[in-house]
């Protein structure tokens, strides 16, 4: 008779020490650099450079209209491009994952393919769509919809629709994940006990997919806020955006530590307005959520 020896569970943390160097690399190149930012916040220094004490005079200069305005149109912003991402990529996951199950790897492809470029050819690529003599305007002078040529560049049109392109594969991959591994018999059981296509909708496929909704969400909702490089180069400097204003005070000789303080009051105001639309979210999809 042979005796077989089953495998040893780990008993210590060792086998996860792997991990360790990755923790540094966060705590190094993140979590530091970002303790270093909130503390220039509040330190007051002289002009020989010396710390000569703790002050909230540089936070409580952007709390005035002027800077609430911007971090108002951040907001917007973010907000408009995480809906329009939701409202394209649920119908475009859900074909995905059901409907187009044996060419679901081309198409994941294709959605996935313009990453493999540069970001400035991207955006190059819309200055050819969206100019005054460019696609759009041709294809729209073609069949009569447009009279005279407009130029849609550095207007909020040409900022919006270059941030859900953009920002559109980040909302279809947690949808995608998520509708994936929902069992379509849930689904034909809804229709069968008489759910109309809104009712499972509601009370069947959004609720299973909450989680992926709200990883897709706030992929897209939180680096939108301090988007910096769309809006300076689709809307020129016709408007001013948190991550323009935070550009402008870091970059300058002498204004650091004042980029560093409207980073510590745009952040407040992203956590608070994250952890507000989270709820809103949970409050709008019932049920439990898959995973």
């Amino acid at each position: 008779m042979k005796i077989k020896f089953l495998p040893k569970t780990p008993t210590s943390e060792i086998p996860y020490a792997i991990g360790v160097p990755a923790m540094i690399w966060q705590v190094l190149f993140f979590y530091l650099p970002l303790a270093i930012l909130a503390v220039s916040s509040i330190l007051a220094i002289s002009d020989s450079g010396a710390i000569e004490g703790i002050t909230f005079s540089k936070i409580l200069f952007f709390l005035n209209p002027l800077y609430l305005k911007v971090i108002a149109s951040s907001f917007l912003l973010a907000l408009s491009n995480a809906v329009l991402c939701l409202l394209i990529a649920y119908p475009l996951a859900y074909f995905l994952a059901f409907a187009g199950k044996k060419y679901n790897n081309f198409f994941l492809f294709l959605l996935i393919v313009p990453f493999w470029t540069n970001f400035l050819l991207h955006v190059y690529a819309w200055f050819f769509v969206l100019e005054k003599q460019g696609f759009l305007n041709n294809l729209l002078t073609t069949f009569g919809l447009l009279h005279n040529p407009f130029s849609y560049l550095n207007t909020p049109f040409a900022i919006m629709i270059m941030m859900v392109y953009y920002y559109l594969p980040f909302m279809v991959m947690p949808l995608y994940s998520s509708l994936e591994r929902m069992d379509m018999r849930i689904i034909e059981a809804s229709y069968d006990l008489g759910a109309s296509w809104q009712q499972t909708l509601r009370r069947v496929i959004l609720p299973l997919t909450k989680r992926g909704l709200k990883a897709g969400f706030f992929l897209v909702y939180i680096p939108s806020f301090g988007e910096f490089a769309i809006p300076e180069l689709m809307g020129g400097d016709r408007f001013m955006f948190v991550g323009s204003v935070v550009a402008n005070y870091i970059l300058g000789d002498e204004t650091g530590s004042l980029g560093a303080a409207f980073t510590v009051v745009s952040s407040i105001f992203l956590l608070l307005s994250s952890v507000v639309l989270y709820l809103i979210i949970d409050r709008l999809i019932p049920g439990k959520q898959n995973g």
